[in-house]
């Protein structure tokens, strides 16, 4: 079975799955590039509200292919340099999409599986599902940017501990860690997830978008750069016509009707 990236819509929210069940939905160069491709057509779709990513067959993703990454070592360097960039454009577009995106996890998350999973903006794991940073079991070290998410989420020492020692991580300590939003049943992380992004795809889409982006900038930013960005966030989406919806359906007490 050949490595693909399918599509779905359930409602307003597209769900995308990394599948390749024969290797636990390793990632090959057509999946990432596919997914790529998904975003950019989901971002320009007023009808797509939020994203869903899952693995295929009780899997989430188990990173790259070994078989790959044996192959690329004796064609150099430039094939993995291209290989990486590729995967770190995928994770870059999962934050900078304006939309909620949610990982439903199932069964392993390992190494750029993990990865993919701490780029959403939101995490759903089942309570057997377990996350691992699987690179030094095989002498190579972390990417797709788990390293930065990490160590804006951790102390460095923990941090420091899951990378060297290559441990399995349960979906509970990562709850206890805020990195795992909601902890479900096995089985149940995707239908968990599409509950929580139709809850999103009743807010003001606009609102949502601004509220990612300032989020994100405020890991970076001094607390005075963070003030003006929100003031200037507010009044752009205080003029916004759904500011005007909302406003009145709380005044109404009615569910607003957002666009």
């Amino acid at each position: 079975m050949s490595s693909e990236l399918k599509t779905e819509r359930k409602g307003s929210t597209l769900v995308l799955t990394l599948s390749d069940p024969a290797t636990r939905n390793t990632l090959s160069e057509q999946l990432v590039a596919a997914g790529i491709e998904a975003l950019n057509v989901a971002e320009s779709s007023d009808e797509v509200r939020a994203v869903v990513l899952q693995g295929d067959n009780g899997n989430f993703c188990a990173g790259g292919n070994l078989r790959g990454l044996q192959a690329r070592r004796q064609t150099g360097a430039v094939a993995q340099v291209q290989v990486l960039d590729q995967l770190h454009q995928f994770i870059e577009a999962l934050r900078v999409f304006p939309k909620p995106v949610i990982a439903a996890v199932e069964g392993a998350a390992a190494g750029a599986g993990f990865s993919l999973a701490l780029a959403c903006d939101l995490v759903v794991a089942a309570e057997d599902a377990r996350f691992i940073l699987s690179y030094a079991r095989i002498g190579v070290t972390p990417d797709g940017g788990a390293t930065w998410h990490l160590s804006h989420a951790l102390p460095r020492q923990l941090v420091q501990q899951w990378v060297w020692l290559a441990e399995p991580v349960s979906s509970r300590q990562l709850h206890a860690h805020g990195i795992v939003n909601w902890v479900t049943d096995s089985g149940h992380a995707l239908a968990e997830a599409l509950g929580v992004a139709e809850r999103l795809a009743a807010m003001a889409p606009n609102a949502i978008a601004s509220a990612k982006e300032l989020v994100q900038h405020a890991a970076t930013a001094g607390l005075t750069q963070q003030l003006e960005a929100e003031r200037n966030h507010f009044v752009e989406n205080l003029l916004h016509p759904n500011a005007g919806e909302g406003i009145q359906a709380f005044l109404d007490k009615r569910p607003p009707q957002f666009k």
